[in-house]
C-alpha cells in the first residue's frame, strides 16, 4: 500500500483530514489503535453527538476563549454551514435546536461515525488498528513513522497528527500526540481540563449527592465578585461537587484555578423574581401554618435539597410555619435565589470532555496546519491548544483543522 499520506487518529478531526487528502486525489492510511473509529463522536453530545453549531464563523471564534484567531483562516475555509452540508451530502439528515447546536435528525452519533467511515472506505482510505509510537525526519526529507504493531512506515510524504488531548482516555485520548510533537522539536501547553465537572469543598454537596435540578440559574463569581458565566439549564449534585450540563459550560470559564477563585451561584427558582417569590411564601406558610418547616418545604424544593435549604436559612426543621419569623423568611428567600456553592477545582483531566493546551499555535502555520518547525508534519484537532465552549464549537474546530490540514497534506506531496 502506498503511504503518500499518514493520518494518526480516526477520530473527528483526522478522518476528515483523511477524506480530504483522499477526495483530492492522495493516497492515505489512517491509523487507530481502538477496534473502531470515532469512539468519542459515539459519546458527544449525550450519544446524539452535537456535530457543530448554525452559526457564522466569528460566533465560532467568539466562543473559542482559546486562542480563537489562530483558527480564522481555517474555518473561513470550512464554516459551520460547510460542515452541514458535508453532512448531509454524506446522507445524515440534520435539525437544529436550542442554542443553534446541530444534530442528526435521528439523535444519533453512530449516523456521523458511519457516515465518516463509509465515506473513507469509498475513498479506498487504508485503514490500520495500531498506535504511532515515534517520528523521525529522514535524510530523504521525508518522514519515518514507528508503529507499536508494524515496525516502521518509511518514507511517508506527509503526517496528520490528530490524536486528540487527554480526555476521555478510555477513547484513545492518552496524549501520545503531545509526545510525539514535542520530539519533534513542537512546545506542548501543559494540558488541563476544560468542560469538566468541579469539585468543592462543601459537604452540603455530598448530603445531596444524586440530586439533578433542571431549569435553574447559574452564575459564577471569581473572587473579585464579578460574573464570569450565567445561563440556565440542568446540574447535578455529586459526591465530589457539581456536574451537569450547566456546570461543564460554566468550567471552561473558570481558567485561573492558580491564581483565582470561584463561587457557583444557583438561583433555584429563577421563574419568579423575588417580590412574587417572597409572596407565594408567605400563601405556604399562612396555607400550612400548622405544619412542620421540614414537611412544608415539599412544595417548594426537592428532598434533598430541603434540610440543606433550613440549615443554611437558620429555620429548625421541626418549627411550626406559624412560628417563622419575617427575618427567617427573608433569609429562606434570599438561599432560594442565591444557594452558594465554593469551588476548589476542577475534577482531572481525564474526566474532562476537552483538553485545554497542546501544541503551540505559534508553531503551526494557521493556513495549512503545517508545522512551522518540521516541513511535512501537520496538526488537526485537539491535540493543538485550541478549546471552546459547549454548543458543538470543539467538534467544528475539528472538522475545519483536520479539513486545512488534509488539503494542505494533499498540497503538499504534488
Amino acid at each position: 500500500m502506498s503511504r503518500e499520506i499518514v493520518v494518526a487518529g480516526a477520530g473527528a478531526a483526522g478522518m476528515m483530514a483523511a477524506i480530504t487528502a483522499a477526495r483530492a486525489g492522495a493516497s492515505v492510511l489512517l491509523l487507530e489503535p481502538n477496534e473502531k473509529v470515532g469512539r468519542k463522536l459515539y459519546i458527544t453530545g449525550k450519544g446524539r453527538c452535537n456535530l457543530t453549531n448554525h452559526c457564522t464563523v466569528e460566533e465560532v471564534l467568539a466562543s473559542t476563549p482559546r486562542n480563537g484567531r489562530f483558527l480564522y483562516s481555517a474555518m473561513s475555509r470550512f464554516a459551520p454551514a460547510d460542515a452541514e452540508r458535508f453532512f448531509t451530502g454524506l446522507g445524515v439528515p440534520l435539525k437544529v435546536e436550542r442554542g443553534n447546536r446541530v444534530f442528526p435528525k435521528s439523535d444519533r452519533a453512530a449516523d456521523i461515525v458511519d457516515a465518516l467511515f463509509f465515506e473513507s472506505k469509498r475513498l479506498k482510505v487504508g485503514l490500520r488498528r495500531d498506535r504511532v509510537t515515534g517520528l523521525v525526519r529522514n535524510t530523504a526529507g521525508t518522514l519515518d513513522i514507528s508503529t507499536e504493531n508494524g515496525g516502521v512506515l518509511s518514507d511517508c510524504k506527509a503526517f496528520v497528527l490528530a490524536t486528540g488531548g487527554l480526555s476521555y482516555p478510555a477513547t484513545g485520548s492518552t496524549g501520545d500526540g503531545y509526545r510525539l510533537a514535542e520530539n519533534m522539536g513542537h512546545t506542548i501547553v501543559p494540558p488541563a481540563p476544560s468542560l469538566v465537572p468541579l469539585e468543592s469543598p462543601d459537604p452540603c454537596c455530598a448530603k445531596m449527592q444524586g440530586l439533578s435540578l433542571k431549569n435553574v440559574s447559574l452564575r459564577v463569581k471569581n473572587q473579585r465578585g464579578k460574573t464570569v458565566y450565567q445561563e440556565q439549564g440542568e446540574l447535578l449534585f455529586t459526591h465530589f461537587g457539581l456536574s451537569g450540563p450547566l456546570v461543564l459550560s460554566a468550567s471552561a470559564h473558570m481558567r485561573d484555578f492558580g491564581r483565582d477563585s470561584y463561587t457557583c451561584v444557583i438561583d433555584l427558582k429563577p421563574a419568579l423574581d423575588e417580590q412574587p417569590l417572597d409572596a407565594r411564601l408567605v400563601r405556604e406558610l399562612t396555607a400550612g401554618a400548622n405544619r412542620d418547616m421540614a414537611n412544608l418545604m415539599g412544595s417548594l424544593a426537592p428532598r434533598l435539597l430541603t434540610p440543606v435549604l433550613l440549615e443554611r436559612a437558620g429555620i429548625p426543621p421541626e418549627k411550626k410555619a406559624h412560628d417563622v419569623t419575617k427575618g427567617e423568611r427573608r433569609r429562606l428567600l434570599e438561599v432560594l435565589k442565591a444557594f452558594q456553592v465554593a469551588v476548589s477545582g476542577p475534577r482531572p483531566v481525564e474526566e474532562a470532555i476537552i483538553t485545554s493546551g497542546g501544541v503551540k499555535v505559534s508553531e503551526v502555520d494557521p493556513k495549512t496546519m503545517m508545522s512551522k518547525l518540521v516541513p511535512g508534519l501537520f496538526f488537526a484537532g485537539e491535540v493543538l491548544d485550541v478549546d471552546a465552549y459547549t454548543g458543538g464549537f470543539n467538534l467544528q474546530i475539528a472538522w475545519a483543522t483536520g479539513r486545512a490540514a488534509g488539503e494542505s497534506a494533499a498540497d503538499y506531496i504534488r
